[in-house]
């Protein structure tokens, strides 16, 4: 078996993994591969809290703003260049440190993507003409019938991902979640979870404070100029989409604020239920000396 370590430092949204994970490089002088699914494009900085310079405190960091949003880039894609990344890196390094909160993006790496039968053309057109006539409530409704198990687990608010699903279900006959955990691959490193975590009141306050910095940094002009850009993958994206609303005189500011703190608070909800829901050994954060050293003695 490889001696070679990948330690993914995984948790919700403004949890303090960022802190944590360059100090874990630091002390074991390694790199970090980040695992965000928005943090890798260019154009997106203040509304997805991309560590700074000086946070970064001179440990290099890869797939940071490395994308344009104009470029399809997937769990997949992650997968496909991050191993390709890490059998370049593990030459150098015995362990490496990945930290981020797309767990979709960190299973592609640890362990490989499901593989899912090619939809065919008529399933599109049946989930689409349902997504026209009966919007986000008729694809939850279908997908509580077509599969129950996925629907306990699916971001419910998250139309790609229902229209995804229900392609599947239309195309195999089957329920999308049959074709789930199938596929484990055998990877060249080992793996480690640290799942950080917060009491839930802490976190959310922290959430919140988070959203104000982001205002005083600028969010509101990021989204403006992004605003041409709206209709892209890439920023179908909290803190973004409510601007964009607000923009479209759907929301005051105070409103569009207040939506993004409590749309932030639901999405890091949701991270929690992926991140528990796989093998992981839970770092309670609190005097940042003490968790990191809590972290450091679970690393093998």
């Amino acid at each position: 078996m490889s001696n070679k370590r990948l330690v993914y430092v995984a948790g919700p949204t403004a949890v303090g993994k960022t802190a944590i994970s360059v100090a874990l490089a630091k002390h074991f002088k390694t790199e970090i591969i980040s695992c965000d699914a928005r943090q890798c494009y260019k154009e997106m900085s203040i509304g997805t809290a991309v560590p700074s310079e000086e946070e970064r405190d001179g440990v290099p960091h890869h797939f940071i703003q490395n994308k344009s949003i104009n470029q399809a880039f997937g769990a997949g894609d992650f997968e496909k260049e991050g191993v390709a990344l890490l059998q370049q890196l593990f030459q150098k390094y015995d362990l490496l440190i990945m930290v981020g909160g797309s767990g979709l993006y960190a299973k592609a790496l640890m362990e490989g993507l499901d593989v899912f039968p090619t939809v065919d053309q008529t399933s599109i057109n049946i989930v689409s003409m349902l997504y026209q006539t009966e919007g986000l409530e008729g694809l939850q409704k279908a997908l509580a019938e077509k599969d129950p198990d996925y629907y306990q687990k699916v971001d419910l608010k998250n139309p790609r991902r229902l229209i995804r699903a229900l392609e599947i279900c239309e195309t195999a006959q089957k329920p999308y979640s049959s074709f789930l955990g199938q596929s484990v691959k055998e990877r060249f490193f080992k793996t480690k979870t640290l799942l950080l975590t917060r009491p839930r009141a802490e976190l959310y306050e922290r959430i919140n404070f988070r959203v104000e910095e982001m205002l005083k940094e600028g969010l509101e002009k990021e989204a403006q100029s992004l605003y041409p850009f709206r209709a892209l993958p890439a920023l179908q994206t909290v803190g973004y989409s409510e601007w964009f609303d607000h923009f479209e005189g759907k929301l005051t500011p105070l409103a569009t604020i207040a939506e993004i703190q409590k749309n932030t608070r639901h999405y890091a909800k949701r991270q929690l239920t992926w991140f528990q829901k796989a093998e992981s050994t839970e770092v309670k954060a609190g005097e940042f000396k003490e968790t990191l050293q809590q972290a450091i003695a679970l690393i093998p």
